[in-house]
């Protein structure tokens, strides 16, 4: 089934595909080659398994498109009950797979300075260890929550907040706040503020002057 849904594309139109998957064909390959051993499961006699190539096109398909389930089922030939289970499977090993890889933190004074000067450099801004920014992720309100997750948008959400580098790699994360909450309370509350202001989580470099000044 796979093949029969993307290798055309791929192979006519390379362009089309990266459009459609986000990623282009050897980016792709890399991906479903890494998770293929976390999706492969054993093969029944009640239901073939899907390829883990298939469960990793929906599961991007769905991510970028933000497409409903049940509108996928048609062009994918895969029950919506049946996408639901596999966008969480793949995003788990997604997550699984390539967190202590892609999302490191600095823990001492040589790697924060190394992010300083990358921002120097590339941006022109100094003494800069990262650029954070919030994004409201919706999702279906929690049974009895009421309001608590009801964001001033109009929906109901979860905060993702994120600490970055000059090249937008995500340094730190906290996915914890509720959709009612402000920055100041998701920020008040995070280790990253704890970092700065006590040093016994995050360790800074010293103060130095600013390029120039004496």
């Amino acid at each position: 089934m796979y093949d029969r849904l993307m290798v055309e594309l791929r192979n006519e139109d390379p362009r089309a595909f990266q459009n459609f998957m986000r990623k282009p064909p050897y980016m792709f390959d890399e991906l479903v080659n890494r998770l293929t051993p976390r999706l492969l499961k054993t093969q029944t006699n009640f239901r073939a398994n899907l390829e883990p190539g298939l469960k990793v096109a929906i599961t991007l398909h769905h991510l970028a498109s933000g497409s409903k389930y049940r509108d996928m089922q048609y062009g994918w030939r895969v029950p919506h009950n049946t996408i639901s289970k596999v966008v969480r499977e793949v995003c788990t090993a997604i997550s699984e797979e390539y967190l202590d890889e892609q999302m490191t933190c600095p823990t001492n004074d040589e790697e924060w300075r190394e992010i300083a000067n990358d921002w120097l450099q590339r941006w022109n801004f100094p003494h800069t260890i990262g650029a954070i920014d919030g994004k409201h992720v919706a999702c279906k309100a929690p049974p009895n929550s009421g309001s608590e997750y009801y964001n001033y948008k109009g929906f109901f959400s979860i905060i993702l907040v994120a600490l970055v580098s000059s090249d937008y790699k995500v340094l730190w994360a906290d996915v914890s706040g509720n959709g009612s909450a402000s920055d100041a309370q998701i920020y008040n509350q995070s280790e990253l503020k704890q970092g700065l202001e006590n040093g016994d989580i995050m360790v800074w470099p010293n103060p130095d002057p600013l390029p120039n000044d004496t």
